[in-house]
């Protein structure tokens, strides 16, 4: 239960991070309507992936899981990817965005980018022998990442009226 609650986690979170390119791929609309759900699944599921991990594998014990966090790389980085998650769950509402603003709203969410990459290092770092899932989905994440910045420059320079 706690692999296959991070493992979906994940897989959630880069579709949350799909829907950008892939409206900016298709032109379609539709991709932004289902990012805010996935998010919340993405979150819903890291919380049952932590939970597992602080109540079942470690039974509460928080000296078990301090010491965890200080000994084992990969349970670090997946504590800073769950906490820095944690604000963006709860900021994904209109009062949230009404209350932060729009634009202190945009900057705060795009801590999912770190949550992301954070998440991907958590799953690289706690395989053990195969690393091959772990690995595709940083693959995926860059290939995200890489339509979002030609999308970027390619509205940068239409801006400046630069020809190519």
């Amino acid at each position: 239960m706690l692999n296959a609650c991070g493992e979906l986690a994940i897989k959630l979170l880069l579709l949350c991070l799909a829907c950008t390119p892939l409206r900016i791929l298709t032109g379609s609309a539709w991709p932004m309507r289902a990012r805010k759900h996935l998010g919340l699944l993405a979150f819903v599921y890291a919380a049952l992936h932590l939970s597992i991990y602080a109540g079942l594998d470690k039974l509460g014990d928080l000296g078990s899981i301090g010491s965890d966090i200080v000994e084992r790389p990969f349970i670090a980085v997946g504590m800073a990817a769950f906490v820095l998650l944690v604000p963006l769950a709860i900021t994904s509402n209109k009062r949230a965005i009404q209350r932060l603003g729009g634009k202190s709203w945009a900057r705060l969410h795009k801590l999912v980018y770190v949550v992301a990459v954070l998440a991907v290092v958590h799953f690289f770092l706690r395989a053990k022998k195969d690393v091959t899932e772990a690995f595709l989905h940083g693959v995926v994440l860059v290939l995200l990442f890489g339509v979002r910045i030609a999308d970027k420059v390619k509205r940068r320079y239409a801006r400046l009226g630069v020809a190519r």
